[in-house]
């Protein structure tokens, strides 16, 4: 039995092989500080986060894409896998999804988090490989295929050709970062302290980067910054568009930079094929017109964005017996085993 397994920081999702994707929970664990003892996990975890007692603390031990504390992790991988797997899986082999320029010891957190659960082997594959299986591309061709998942930690964005990267660039600060900045201006403007959870709800209610046609108003509640009661505010489309346009301006910069770096052979490909975007950033309003207003070209978003790496994971279990044998048409788009 082989396992796929998509490390976000924002979401966690798992490919069991032959049943498909069979978990799709929050990035959070809940835990006691002094005894480290865990409370919760996944989508309960999650709706403790600002809510929890003096000495417990919900977090994401995920940041920026990338494992920030290893042991959480582990314990979240090991709690989340023995939910959905009801006979233990013995001695799996695992294909998780990475983002692009991780360093090697960033990589070696990523295979002991997978190998908590007892892994016999550990696949690696870049976010943005995955995210092209899972829309139906084949990226063992000699077409140039420009994709970008653009999720909670991390914009991924490459150019694919020959089951390989071409031209990458990863961004460190998308859409949890955009949910920060939304609680910087509530708290500068209004004097209101709001949590991330509430940040995160107003961006998918009316965050936009681009001017909206019809102007949406989202109420957000916090606790004011002077008296300390309850308080709320009333809050624009345009307002978001301000807190959050910097991190977008970023994404749409990189695109740009890749395009500038790939090869002209390459670029042909893309004129006519466009952009496809990826990931649960995608989807927000106005980002695909922009990123199209900025490079000239069509800008296409998959109609499951969110759901497109651990699909594609799911797919990268077939080239399991072949990661380190050269195929017909390409290479394996599976990283060295560990």
């Amino acid at each position: 039995m082989n396992i796929a397994i998509d490390l976000g920081s924002d979401r966690t999702r798992v490919f069991i092989e032959n049943k498909g994707k069979v978990l799709d929970e929050a990035s959070v664990i809940t835990y006691d500080v002094d005894t480290n003892e865990i409370f919760a996990v996944g989508d309960e975890a999650y709706s403790m986060i600002g809510k929890t007692p003096v000495g417990v603390r919900a977090a994401h031990p995920l940041d920026g894409g990338v494992i920030a504390r290893s042991d959480l992790v582990e314990e979240m991988v090991a709690i989340l896998l023995g939910e959905v797997c009801t006979v233990k899986i013995v001695n799996p082999r695992v294909v998780t999804a990475i983002p692009c320029e991780l360093t090697e010891v960033e990589k070696r957190a990523a295979v002991n988090a997978v190998s908590s659960y007892g892994a016999r082997k550990v696949y690696l594959i870049e976010t943005p490989k995955a995210a092209a299986l899972g829309c139906g591309i084949d990226i063992s061709s000699p077409h140039g295929v420009f994709i970008a998942d653009i999720g909670s930690g991390t914009a991924d964005i490459a150019v694919l050709s020959l089951g390989g990267i071409s031209v990458s660039k990863s961004v460190r600060r998308a859409g949890s970062a955009m949910d920060e900045e939304i609680v910087k201006y509530i708290r500068k403007k209004y004097n209101l302290v709001i949590g991330t959870n509430m940040a995160e709800s107003c961006k998918k209610a009316i965050g936009c980067v681009l001017p909206p046609e019809e102007q949406e108003v989202f109420r957000v509640k916090g606790r004011d910054a002077v008296s300390g009661l309850p308080r709320y505010v009333d809050v624009t489309s345009d307002e978001i568009m301000g807190a959050i346009g910097e991190i977008a301006d970023d994404i749409v910069i990189a695109v740009r930079d890749v395009l500038e770096k790939t090869p002209p052979e390459l670029i042909s490909d893309i004129y006519t094929d466009g952009i496809i975007l990826t990931g649960g950033l995608a989807k927000l309003k106005g980002l695909a017109k922009k990123i199209s207003l900025a490079t000239k070209l069509r800008v296409r978003v998959h109609k499951y964005a969110a759901d497109c790496v651990i699909m594609g994971c799911g797919k990268a279990i077939n080239y399991i017996d072949y990661a380190d044998k050269e195929l017909e048409n390409g290479i394996s788009p599976l990283l060295t085993a560990y």
